[in-house]
């Protein structure tokens, strides 16, 4: 064992026990995280327009500031991009992390002194969990790379700007910048596809033993190592074993995933954005990421199927169950203040508190009244794969509300790596998994409202295609599940 390996498992047993500490008291951790702050932004624009200073509870916060959306902060943020000081947090924010917006064009989201330290912890702190619990640290001494978007920043009124990952590459820990890839030259190239044929040339040779990214853009990474070596990834990569992923669910991408390494690896699971790190997995045997509750950030749930009435009612830590799916809303020490984030979540267990991740509030099909969720979608998907081998590169699902002929249906618009043999019976696989999640898409189908669904192939690379036609290939972009309406499934088709 390395010196390094040993020190890992070392530091991994103290980190183990800190956490225990809050996780095994969430609910005056969270209490203690509210007040402060309410005490850190009582002097802001904000609080001053929020009634911080006579704030002292839950509910009195729940009266004096609504849920908000981007668009409901944007006024604050523009005085932010100004110059103005003390306006949603005290002084002014380190950087901005710049997205893609679908109503409000590009978002500028705050990070501050105070809640950047928390995006690092928890993705160090997922990793040694994991060794922790699984007493392996030999990766350490290796090489890892984390796919991601480029490093270089703008400036705006003395306040940098850029991609959240980008951000994030800035504050690699100096033990860890030897093993890092890829390279900073190498990092910075914008264009997707330049880059990742760049990564593979500089990490082909190398003892790779840790990959992080989004499951998608790993993917077509471990592809081009394939093609390159004429050999499965794992055979290239003799030390690698662990794959760290976040912002889709990996086990649509799974089977996929273990054909082209060859064999099968460990992974943690991931639930950062730009608004904060809210979850990571902290063991290979329960299911759930553990919800973070001490890392600078308040929470709040609403009942996904309550969100869009009038006044829905907010429930904190406490009060929340499992199996339910929550739209999560946030107050963080970057200064959102009952933020909507548009995930929305599960709880897998309540001791300590797990979450996944179970779609996105606006990601959803209910052209009939059926409320399907990505969580549905993707565990359809997975059961109908289970014991085969057909694998999927990528997919998503629509509606069809006026076919040419027949009853409406649902549209499942995937790309194969191997396609299946009977593609209706694997269709009816989908439709009869669907049925028993969904009890209101399964009335719509005895009912004749609904048809069962139909697969429509995507041609090879076609996801990608798409995603570069509308300039986001690559980074942290990735393809949504579902929709209510037809904009992707027609530009695919």
């Amino acid at each position: 064992m390395s010196i390094k390996a040993f020190f890992a498992k070392q530091f991994a047993k103290k980190i183990y026990e800190k956490t225990q500490k809050w996780a095994n008291n969430p609910i005056e951790t969270q209490e203690h995280v509210f007040k402060d702050l309410i005490r850190q932004a009582k002097d802001t624009q904000f609080g001053k327009d929020h009634n911080f200073n006579n704030i002292k509870s839950f509910s009195d916060f729940a009266k004096n500031v609504p849920i908000r959306d981007y668009e409901g902060l944007k006024s604050y943020v523009e005085k932010i991009k100004k110059g103005e000081p003390d306006v949603l947090w005290k002084g002014k924010p380190i950087y901005f992390a710049k997205t893609s917006g679908t109503t409000s064009g590009a978002k500028y989201i705050p990070l501050t002194k105070e809640s950047m330290p928390f995006h690092i912890q928890a993705a160090r702190n997922a990793i040694l969990h994991y060794i922790h619990e699984t007493g392996n640290s030999s990766f350490v001494s290796g090489k890892m790379i984390f796919l991601q978007g480029s490093p270089i920043l703008e400036e705006k009124n003395g306040i940098k700007l850029g991609r959240l990952s980008g951000i994030v590459a800035h504050f690699v820990p100096k033990y860890l910048q030897k093993n890092r890839m890829p390279s900073w030259e190498t990092n910075c190239i914008e264009d997707w596809e330049t880059k990742v044929d760049a990564i593979v040339e500089e990490t082909f040779s190398k003892d790779m033993t840790i990959i992080s990214g989004i499951p998608s853009w790993v993917q077509m990474y471990f592809e081009k190592l394939k093609q390159k070596g004429g050999k499965p990834v794992g055979e290239i990569f003799k030390n690698f074993n662990l794959f760290i992923y976040g912002g889709v669910n990996f086990e649509p991408y799974r089977a996929k995933f273990e054909n082209l390494i060859g064999r099968k690896v460990d992974s943690i699971e991931l639930f950062p954005a730009s608004e904060g790190f809210f979850a990571y997995q902290d063991s290979q045997t329960q299911k759930g990421m553990l919800l973070l509750l001490n890392a600078g950030i308040f929470y709040e749930f609403i009942k996904a199927d309550e969100f869009f009435t009038e006044n829905p009612k907010r429930y904190t830590i406490g009060e929340v169950e499992l199996g339910i799916n929550y739209v999560l809303i946030i107050s963080t020490n970057a200064g959102l203040w009952g933020y909507n984030i548009g995930d929305t979540v599960q709880f897998t267990s309540l001791k300590p508190y797990r979450v996944i991740v179970s779609g996105r509030i606006k990601h959803y099909i209910s052209a009939f009244g059926e409320h399907v969720i990505g969580k549905e979608v993707e565990e359809a998907l997975k059961e109908a794969m289970e014991g085969t081998e057909i694998r999927v590169n990528e997919f998503t699902v629509a509606p069809q509300i006026t076919p040419k002929e027949g009853l409406p249906y649902h549209e499942w618009l995937i790309e194969f790596e191997n396609e299946p043999e009977n593609l209706e019976a694997f269709s009816l696989k989908i439709d009869d998994a669907m049925r028993k999640q969904n009890v209101y898409y399964d009335d719509l189908i005895v009912g004749n409202v609904l048809r069962k669904l139909i697969i429509t192939k995507v041609s090879k690379n076609g996801f990608q295609d798409y995603m570069k036609s509308i300039g986001k290939l690559g980074g942290q972009n990735k393809i949504p599940r579902l929709s209510n309406d037809r904009d992707i499934a027609d530009k695919l088709r």
